[in-house]
């Protein structure tokens, strides 16, 4: 199921259930069936995404130096990482910051 952010200060943000919940997670939300980030826990939300792509990429940057040792017959796809499924999201509540406003989703 898709789950669609809203925001007067940005486009529409959709992505998969278990993505959202999780990025949620990371921001101390949960998925319910409507949800509201308020302007006023747009700071803290920020800073928490932002402290977990970093923690990720520097994970990342261990794996690919795994991958790199192996042959090249059996290295596999790079898989998508929490910086790429978070971009749209953190866009969205860095715009909202900016203009004060509230993020929603259910409605």
């Amino acid at each position: 199921m898709l789950v669609t952010f809203k925001s007067s200060a940005a486009p529409d943000v959709q992505m998969l259930e278990n993505h959202a919940q999780y990025l949620l997670g990371i921001i101390g939300k949960r998925l319910g069936d409507r949800g509201v980030i308020t302007h006023a826990e747009l700071p803290a939300a920020i800073a928490k995404l932002e402290a977990a792509v970093t923690a990720d990429k520097a994970v990342q940057r261990g794996h690919d130096i795994e991958r790199d040792a192996e042959p090249r017959d059996h290295q596999s796809e790079m898989p998508v990482g929490l910086a790429q499924r978070a971009f749209p999201f953190l866009v969205m509540l860095r715009d909202s910051l900016k203009a004060q406003t509230d993020i929603i989703w259910g409605v």
